[in-house]
């Protein structure tokens, strides 16, 4: 069996507002306000910082370099034990509540 590509999408590339609403759903008329409540201007300001804010910590990482360099980085295994077995519970006890 042979499956030709006519050139033709196999469905919408790109959707706008307007196509992706329901009909059911009422447009919004012009001069309509929306107000958020504290909380959600907070987390909106949270989330704006944690863009800002970079993944990796290149200071930290540097710090941790030399200190390996130096020989005085130090491994805590009872740490590092500690901090996997309480990762194990709380993914064990997320899964116990949705069965």
């Amino acid at each position: 069996m042979k499956i030709e590509n006519l050139g033709k999408p196999l469905g919408p590339t790109h959707l706008t507002g307007a196509q992706v609403r329901p009909s059911s759903m009422p447009r919004s008329n012009v001069g309509e306000s929306v107000q958020l409540s504290p909380l959600a201007s907070t987390l909106q300001k949270a989330e704006a910082a944690l863009a800002q804010t970079p993944e990796v910590d290149s200071k930290r990482v540097e710090e941790i370099k030399q200190a390996i360099r130096d020989g005085r980085f130090q491994i805590d295994a009872n740490r590092i034990a500690g901090g996997l077995l309480a990762e194990v519970r709380q993914m064990l006890d997320s899964q116990a509540g949705h069965i």
